[in-house]
């Protein structure tokens, strides 16, 4: 009982990262991101709900979803897409394949995914507000079924500017040792925080990376969302699920105030 009231519930995690790549601005720039909602035939239009309520609330400039959005097709969750496509980032909302996408089949999922007012992001850069770049890649789900090769995410990184700051979204928690000095952020899900206790230590095992934040560069950062669903069974024990929110805010000049 315990494990399916804590996989309704709706909790959110605050990170505030530093940079000085960011221009002076009065508030921080906020993005909110939902991983591994897994949209299906069993999902709950009063949990959806909630979600959309509490990420109105929280006032983004930007969503993104890294990933696992759905596991049904189009026609099915209509419902639940026009509750996500309620809310309206000053900024948008961007989104990129996880493996469930794959399974559902691409057309289908960008069908569901766009409807949810999302853009899909396919090894593609979107900047907004002038110095935020938001880089989106597959999941190597989707990678194998177009036969595309992987080292695709170096070469899509290099197309985003060098001022500014780099957001990557990748389902999968793993970091390409290449791409770290082409990127500031890599935002990812899929582990779940291994969703029922103790299948977290099986998770570690796949991925070392830990949930949570990380620094994976000098300068560099690794975010792991527990999700903000839950697959098979909707049940959570020791591994809530979480909205997180990543607010970026400029640093202080390290040479501010020397003479």
């Amino acid at each position: 009982c315990q494990g399916f009231v804590a996989a309704r519930q709706v909790n959110v995690e605050w990170v505030r990262i530093p940079t000085r790549k960011l221009p002076e601005r009065p508030e921080p720039f906020r993005i909110v991101q939902i991983s591994d909602l897994h949209l299906d035939l069993w999902s709950d239009d009063g949990r959806v709900r909630r979600i959309v309520e509490e990420i109105e609330s929280i006032r983004p400039d930007v969503v993104v979803s890294t990933g696992d959005l759905i596991d049904a097709g189009p026609g099915r969750l209509a419902r639940f897409a026009d509750q996500l496509r309620e809310l309206a980032p000053e900024h948008g909302m961007f989104a990129v394949t996880g493996n469930h996408e794959a399974y559902v089949g691409s057309a289908k999922s960008l069908a569901v995914t766009e409807r949810a007012g999302f853009k899909m992001l396919s090894y593609q850069v979107a900047s907004v507000d002038g110095g935020i770049h938001i880089v989106g890649v597959d999941d190597p789900a989707v990678r194998r079924r177009v036969m595309m090769d992987g080292r695709a995410e170096e070469a899509v990184l290099q197309q985003a500017p060098r001022e500014g700051f780099t957001v990557l979204l990748k389902h999968q928690p793993r970091v390409n040792r290449g791409s770290v000095k082409w990127f500031d952020l890599q935002l990812s899900g899929h582990t779940h925080g291994g969703q029922v206790f103790p299948f977290h230590w099986l998770v570690r095992l796949a991925y070392p990376a830990k949930t949570g934040l990380s620094k994976v560069g000098d300068e560099t950062w690794l975010y792991v969302s527990r999700g903000t669903g839950t697959w098979g069974p909707p049940i959570r024990f020791l591994a809530p699920s979480e909205l997180t929110v990543i607010e970026l805010e400029p640093a202080p000049d390290p040479t501010e105030g020397c003479v």
